[in-house]
């Protein structure tokens, strides 16, 4: 089996290079890629890599992930997030290839409180939102054999993440503010990766399992929460930290306005996953927990 991963550097892609390996051969780029184009942007380019290749699967780990940005650069971010998934769909669909790609809770308005299935309506709040449902469109429609993974919450060992912030900010104030009121799971790039290559292989015996899926980490929080998990964490494992017990305050989504809206309800229903390809997805303390525990070795 031949594999085409784009968007290898990012925290999703990094994560993919270590667990699409032992499938087969696998050829990773970058948007900077010199021999092949693995720039977005470059659509022609794309097209043209996708037939240079002629890949099995085609696996996109690449987006414009910059939510607020995505407001002043609507067209850039329809681009990355939208019409470049379709022709490699397209490419897919002339190749009998599959595609596998990531989508977001973003596609959803985050009304409510009730974890969002499959098949429920679809009002994004924002331009992210709104190109990643339009991706999410354009690979449906092309009829090639899919797998799409909407996520939420990313985080991995490697590069920023929010868990990483928290204990900066820890470190320098006496206390800290955050947001309580939007409700998610902290779902981990190596767990998205993991269980890629797993649905992989099975598509590749089970074609009927295209479609599209809901993969996140189990169970629910709030930033506040997981901002409380990361620091109890550290302060258990003997990190200086310069915040008071105590003094981690929650405050509303409208104490830190933002150009772009963000959904109060990221809860999504991962039955569909679990069903399908007999997988069981860990609670998220579970991999934030190991997720820290590298990441305090070098702080």
């Amino acid at each position: 089996m031949k594999i085409l991963l784009l968007g290898k550097n990012g925290q999703v892609g990094w994560e993919l290079q270590r667990s699409l390996a032992p499938l087969g051969e696998l050829v990773t780029l970058s948007h900077d890629s010199k021999e092949l184009c693995g720039d977005f942007t470059d659509l022609e380019g794309l097209a043209r890599t996708v037939r240079a290749v002629a890949p099995d699967v085609i696996v996109n780990a690449a987006a414009h992930t910059a939510v607020d940005k995505a407001e002043s650069e609507a067209e850039l971010a329809r681009t990355i997030n939208a019409l470049a998934p379709g022709m490699l769909a397209e490419e897919a669909k002339r190749a009998n290839a599959w595609l596998i790609h990531y989508s977001t809770d973003y596609v959803f308005d985050g009304s409510g409180e009730k974890p969002r299935l499959e098949g429920d309506v679809t009002a994004p709040l924002n331009v992210y939102g709104t190109t990643k449902l339009e991706g999410e469109q354009l690979i449906q429609q092309s009829g090639c054999r899919h797998l799409i993974f909407r996520t939420s919450w990313v985080y991995g060992a490697r590069g920023g993440n929010f868990a990483k912030t928290m204990l900066r900010l820890a470190r320098e104030r006496d206390s800290l503010s955050v947001i309580n009121d939007q409700i998610g799971a902290p779902t981990g790039a190596d767990l998205l990766a993991d269980v890629t290559a797993h649905a992989i292989r099975t598509a590749q015996q089970r074609p009927e399992v295209s479609g599209l899926y809901h993969l996140v980490a189990g169970g629910e929080t709030s930033w506040h929460g997981y901002a409380s998990f990361v620091i109890d964490f550290a302060r258990l494992a003997g990190v200086p930290l310069k915040v008071a017990l105590g003094a981690i305050q929650p405050v509303p989504t409208s104490a830190f306005p933002t150009p772009a809206k963000r959904p109060h309800n990221s809860r999504m229903d991962t039955t569909k996953l679990q069903r399908t390809f007999d997988l069981n997805l860990p609670a998220w303390q579970v991999g934030v927990t190991r997720m820290l525990s590298e990441v305090l070795e070098k702080f």
